[in-house]
């Protein structure tokens, strides 16, 4: 095991759902931090800005700043501006993350780009119709993660990632995938640590999308059984996660420490 210098938390079904803190998370980061390793946050929320997100989770005792926090948004803007850099991009996004992607032209009227954030209402049979146009007219379509679903107080909730597949074989295209789980995402929110992904170790409910995903990039991964977690998933795969644990709070003895 290579050694460990900085720890990425998933959010949604690691240290919070629906925005309460699951238990000895605010203790867990606290104590991560105190022993000198460097924390980060690596999210497919597309409802909230990075701001925000920092802000929601001080609320819950957990201390996070607006650069440790890394989001499938600002990955998107950077994606854009560096592939797409005038073009006008539609998209459709269940929450306001617009001042994370300021610097992005938003347009429905004539797009050059299409932008498929967090599902919502906002992906009506009229919108996702128009999207499968656009593909077959020639438009690119760029997602900003490829989640399944997210986890709910009411229960798992459908995301983008559940409409990915049907959209490229309607509109006969391939889509770019720029959050989880694209290595991109990874190296990323590695780089904002200031450390190598070899000596990054992911916390995730999702084995997929933030553990499998992780460890392919060359991080140490580790999955809780909170959030969106499917044991009989976990049986079924031929790659297993390097650490599973039965919640964020059981972090401290992966690494070895104790909390107080």
């Amino acid at each position: 095991m290579a050694h460990i210098d900085g720890v990425l938390f998933d959010i949604d079904g690691v240290l919070v759902t629906s925005w309460h803190a699951i238990e000895g998370a605010a203790e867990t980061v606290q104590t991560v931090g105190d022993a000198g390793y460097k924390c980060g946050f690596l999210t497919s929320t597309t409802s909230l800005t990075r701001e925000l997100i920092a802000a929601k989770l001080r609320k819950l005792g957990i201390p996070a700043e607006t650069e440790d926090i890394v989001t499938a948004a600002h990955l998107t803007a950077e994606y854009i501006r560096e592939n797409y850099p005038r073009a006008r991009c539609w998209v459709l996004n269940h929450g306001d993350v617009f001042i994370d992607m300021d610097e992005v032209t938003w347009s429905s009227k004539d797009p050059d780009v299409i932008v498929l954030g967090g599902a919502g209402p906002e992906y009506s049979h009229e919108n996702l119709s128009r999207v499968v146009q656009l593909m077959v007219d020639g438009v690119p379509v760029v997602a900003m993660h490829r989640g399944l679903t997210w986890a709910t107080n009411s229960g798992l909730k459908l995301d983008v990632g559940a409409y990915i597949p049907g959209l490229e074989a309607a509109g006969n295209s391939a889509i770019t995938v720029v959050g989880k789980p694209s290595q991109h995402a990874f190296d990323t929110a590695a780089q904002a640590l200031g450390i190598a992904p070899k000596n990054t170790m992911m916390v995730g409910d999702d084995l997929i999308n933030d553990v499998l995903a992780s460890q392919a990039a060359g991080m140490r991964g580790v999955l809780v059984r909170t959030g969106k977690f499917h044991a009989p998933q976990l049986e079924g795969s031929k790659t297993k996660p390097h650490h599973v644990i039965d919640s964020v709070s059981d972090l401290p003895g992966v690494l070895g420490l104790t909390q107080d």
